[in-house]
């Protein structure tokens, strides 16, 4: 038994409840794991069993609670700080945290637009101009990041961060929906994709046995 639980959603589905989960199966934080299928009569009532804000994920650790994505995230890596969840370079982890609060208060339109569903297929989704918008800020944003900070490696700065996982969901909604990258965007779509941890999700988000209508 791991002294970590994480508490998620269905992995189809739980862009949020990814994202920790991604950044710890990467940097090999062992934790147990309860999966709470959202979409149905008892998801609410069974959350609030773990979550006082009523939503996934929630992270329990020792006695203490930390519910939402980012402040799990951030909570990790006040854990472990010898793991490198951010970059170390202080100008890179000032940009890493920036664009990480910007994925977890922006871009409504596309996450509206083209929900994560990860065994889906839907390039023929009609398509809103505010959801394109958004889109082209993100891909414009990652090629920001890696042309200012990626040297490193493969990822926004270079070596996987918090960074990363807060945009995981995010691939997973442009191959879904068929959006066409080319160049550094591509390149950075195709490093995480090959991402262990990120097959490992689509792996588990394929055998799901429940699914949302």
């Amino acid at each position: 038994m791991s002294e970590f639980t994480l508490v998620i959603g269905n992995k189809n589905y739980s862009s949020w409840s990814m994202r920790p989960w991604l950044v710890m199966r990467h940097f090999g934080i062992p934790f147990d794991e309860i999966v709470i299928p959202l979409g149905r009569p008892d998801s609410k009532t069974r959350i609030l069993e773990h979550s006082p804000s009523g939503k996934v994920p929630v992270l329990k650790h020792k006695g203490i609670l930390v519910w939402e994505s980012v402040a799990i995230l951030e909570y990790l890596a006040d854990v472990f700080p010898d793991k490198g969840l951010w970059p170390p370079d202080i100008r890179a982890r000032a940009a890493a945290r920036a664009v990480s609060a910007q994925m977890h208060a922006g871009f409504v339109d596309m996450r509206k637009n083209f929900p994560m569903n990860v065994r889906a297929r839907k390039p023929d989704k009609i398509r809103t101009p505010e959801a394109m918008k958004d889109v082209e800020e993100v891909i414009r944003l990652w090629e920001d990041c890696r042309k200012e900070f990626g040297g490193g490696g493969d990822f926004l700065f270079g070596e996987f961060s918090i960074a990363d996982g807060m945009y995981a969901p995010v691939i997973w909604r442009f191959r879904t929906y068929g959006i066409e990258l080319n160049g550094a965007a591509r390149k950075y779509s195709e490093a995480m994709l090959d991402l262990p941890a990120m097959k490992e999700w689509k792996d588990l988000a394929d055998k799901e046995p429940f699914a949302m209508s």
